[in-house]
């Protein structure tokens, strides 16, 4: 199992794009080692922690679609 990370202290921004949106996108923080999304609309309903390398190609992906 993954250790649990302790995001209390988490500095969250919302993606540059959202005001374009209504709002409804994602949240992330950065950390040394991994990067933490979170949905903006329900920020206590779970958190995913990905390597800068996989949140790179996450960011990637969803450009280009």
């Amino acid at each position: 199992m993954a250790k649990q990370r302790d995001l209390t202290t988490a500095r969250w921004r919302k993606s540059s794009y959202s005001g374009n949106t209504g709002g409804d996108c994602v949240e992330v923080a950065d950390f040394p080692t991994r990067v933490a999304v979170r949905d903006s609309k329900n920020p206590g309903h779970g958190t995913l922690t990905l390597t800068p390398e996989a949140f790179a190609a996450f960011v990637g992906f969803v450009s280009a679609s």
